[in-house]
């Protein structure tokens, strides 16, 4: 249909430009024409100009879309979020130039089962990724769902060109990495977390790749993939095709490795700091550099004029690492607050209103169907995430009337275990081992989760229980070893 329509509009035009070329014949030969004639003139003109109009209109480029991941940042790990002890004066732009979602949450506590979510709107333990996908089958938590659709093949349907450089961490094999799932170009770590971010080794294995082809680059994987995405979007100025890239960086997951030149300078500035805690703020401080980096480049080639730009992180920063969540209680691996909400902002140029905020509560799975509805295609029917445009464009949104869950699963000295969360409107229920009573909060008169109610004969308690035993019955179906 869309065919028929194109080849007629252009048959219209082709007619249009001939009347016109007869009537401007007809004075330019003859020298004479009529008042009719001349009307008639004036009118193609004018239509066939209007027409050109409202087809160049029509065909404005689709928005670009960058969506920026980071690895265990804590909620209160920017400046722009309360950190006293750190400057991030370029993420705290994003802040500035776009809107914070202040009730923005990971799917997870850990990495894997959060970037499943995003990747593919669903819950992680829906698309076989409960817990931590590793080389070590003996402690490997996860396997990525055959069949599992991403959010790059549904932009690619729509002429998208896509593009991961970072972390992965959702598949070893050929089968589970970028390229066979809908990503046209991928450079970056097909692992989990690096033992060393100059070397770049996982248990001794390089996990480095460009495609599908090993790679051995030297430098600080944060540079590396800072350097690599302004290398990526240099080739996307000028091209009529969209892009969606996904910038997933490792830092500031441990091992904390901030270059020296960086640790010194906050050392020097801040000699009060505890070793460990001046290492991780110089580790978020130069990663606040790169990513400025990265957004000086959206200037410089003009894309930031069409690209929407998502930046959040894939769980809670590290307690044991010298991280802040702030004043939420709790850290990584918690479902507590601190292990679960993370910092969120999104920049649209001329389309969300520069230093605006939202408390409408949004998860990672919420960005699939979000960077869908902004690509003009539908999301699949079976995604469990909302869309968050109408929040970002600051408009009327109902995302804090649904049943929403945590689940993770995890071995190693954990003993093989799993731990849950559930939450609707402003009640939660959590259980962080299987040894421990589920607790049950109301976070609108206990946001830091300091005082549990009491759950007898408690409705809202009861359906929360009875709501997240379902879902754990679903996600039983569904193999992942």
């Amino acid at each position: 249909m869309g065919t028929v329509k194109c080849i007629g509009t252009l048959y219209f035009k082709a007619a249009n430009v001939y009347l016109i070329w007869e009537y401007m014949k007809e004075y330019l030969e003859n020298k004479s024409y009529t008042t009719t004639s001349y009307r008639v003139l004036v009118t193609l003109v004018a239509l066939l100009m209007g027409l050109s109009l409202t087809k160049s209109q029509g065909q404005t480029k689709p928005t670009n879309i960058l969506c920026i991941l980071v690895d265990d940042l804590g909620y209160g790990d920017l400046s722009v979020m309360g950190a006293t002890d750190m400057n991030t004066p370029n993420i705290d732009a994003l802040a500035t130039k776009g809107i914070t979602l202040t009730n923005f949450y990971a799917n997870s506590t850990v990495c894997s089962p959060s970037r499943a979510a995003l990747l593919s709107g669903k819950y992680p333990d829906l698309v076989g990724v409960p817990g931590v996908i590793r080389q070590n089958l003996q402690n490997n938590w996860g396997r990525l769902a055959p069949n599992t659709v991403l959010i790059p093949q549904e932009l690619k349907a729509k002429g998208y060109h896509t593009a991961i450089i970072g972390k992965w961490h959702l598949g070893l094999k050929s089968a589970t990495a970028p390229n066979h799932l809908g990503f046209d170009y991928f450079k970056g770590f097909l692992g989990d977390m690096m033992d060393d971010y100059w070397t770049h080794l996982r248990g001794g294995i390089n996990w480095m790749r460009e495609n599908d082809q090993e790679i051995n680059p030297q430098g600080h994987a944060t540079d590396l993939f800072t350097d690599w995405s302004i290398d990526y979007l240099k080739t996307r100025h000028g091209d009529p095709q969209p892009f969606f890239l996904y910038l997933a960086y490792n830092a500031p997951h441990f091992p904390i490795q901030p270059p020296e030149m960086w640790l010194e300078k906050v050392q020097k500035r801040a000699p009060h700091l505890s070793e460990k805690r001046a290492k991780n703020v110089a580790f978020i401080e130069h990663l606040d550099y790169s990513i400025g980096k990265v957004m000086a480049s959206l200037e410089a080639t003009g894309l930031i004029e069409n690209t929407l730009v998502v930046f959040t992180s894939d769980n809670g920063g590290a307690l044991r690492f010298a991280q802040s969540n702030g004043k939420l209680r709790g850290g990584k691996q918690d479902m507590y607050e601190g292990g679960i909400k993370v910092p969120a902002f999104a920049v649209w140029k001329n389309k969300i209103t520069p230093g605006s905020s939202s408390d409408n509560f949004g998860m990672l799975m919420d960005l699939f169907p979000t960077f869908c509805e902004i690509a003009e295609t539908s999301a699949n029917s079976s995604v469990d995430g909302i869309s968050l445009l109408p929040t970002l464009l600051g408009q009327d949104q109902a995302t804090n009337n649904r049943f929403v869950y945590w689940v993770r699963r995890e071995g190693g000295h954990y003993g093989g275990q799993a731990y849950y969360a559930a939450r609707s409107g402003d009640f939660k229920i959590l259980q962080n081992t299987p040894f421990e009573p589920v607790e049950y909060f109301n976070l609108a008169e206990d946001p830091y989760e300091k005082s549990p109610l009491s759950s007898t004969e408690d409705k809202k308690y009861a359906n929360l229980r009875f709501q997240l035993q379902q879902h754990i019955r679903n996600a039983g179906a569904v193999p992942w070893q």
